[in-house]
Parts: C-alpha cells; sequence; structure tokens
C-alpha cells in the first residue's frame, strides 16, 4: 500500500498524457477524465469511439482524436447527484510509482477545477489517502510509519 495526497499527478501512457494533477473522490466510485467531441465513427464496419482530451496546461494534447473500439456505455450519478449515460474506456494510469490498469468515465470536466477525477474503485486496496498532503508522488507506508514512530 502507499499514501497518496488528496491531489496527485498522474499519467496516462496509453494516451500520451503526463503530470495530470488529479483529484482523489472517495465519494466516486469510477474515475473520469475531461474530454470533448465524443462521438462514436464507424471504421471498416466497426463501431470507434472517438475524443479528444482537455488539459489548459497540455493544449497540444487536445489536437489530438483518440479512438477506442474497446469501449461501453454505463449509467454514473454525476457531481449533481442525476444519472448521466458515458462512455466507459480501459486504459492504463501511473499514480506515484504504480501503473494500474483501469476503466475512466469520458466527462466533461469543463466547470470542475481538476481535469481527472480518480475514485475508489482504482484506490481500493491500493492507496492510503491522507487528505493533509498533496503530491506525495505514492510514498511507501512503511517509510511513513517508520517517520511516525
Amino acid at each position: 500500500m502507499r499514501l497518496i495526497g488528496r491531489r496527485e499527478f498522474v499519467d496516462f501512457p496509453e494516451l500520451n498524457l503526463f503530470s495530470i494533477e488529479a483529484k482523489m473522490d472517495t465519494g466516486a466510485y469510477t474515475s473520469s477524465i475531461h474530454c470533448s467531441n465524443i462521438s462514436l465513427k464507424s471504421i471498416n464496419n466497426k463501431d470507434v469511439l472517438c475524443f479528444r482530451l482537455l488539459d489548459a496546461t497540455h493544449p497540444e494534447v487536445a489536437k489530438k482524436e483518440h479512438q477506442f473500439s474497446d469501449f461501453y456505455k454505463k449509467k454514473i450519478k454525476n457531481s449533481f447527484g442525476e444519472m448521466e449515460e458515458r462512455y466507459i474506456i480501459k486504459t492504463s494510469i501511473k499514480l506515484g510509482k504504480k501503473t494500474i490498469r483501469t476503466t475512466l468515465s469520458l466527462s466533461d470536466r469543463e466547470n470542475m477545477r481538476y481535469p481527472v477525477l480518480i475514485g475508489r474503485r482504482l484506490l481500493k486496496g491500493k492507496f492510503i489517502i491522507d487528505v493533509n498532503k498533496i503530491h506525495t508522488g505514492g510514498l511507501r507506508i512503511e517509510k511513513v510509519l517508520k517517520d511516525y514512530i
């Protein structure tokens, strides 16, 4: 287990997106990422999900259209408590020294402070969150405990 803060920098290697500040949210089950231009296209008679990632600190990322053929839709309760249908993709995330295969919902987070929200499905059994800390990089619990003793 690793200790993380309420905000951490994360990488999405498969999406070519690095050092994105993410908010840890134990109230959310699913993790989500800010994107736009979400659409379905038929490529070689197969549905392909297309979207653009958005991040003000990485404007070059918004130029690239990402395409996923492995995706699904799911009803998710948004931050206002309303149900909405979102596309879900599978990708890798690097949080601290851990790289984890996970699912992300694609969401318009334009009015939110952080472009990435990390939910408890990803966090459970892997991380302990210290809400007094930010940007820990995923400290080893054994080292943290030794420093307190």
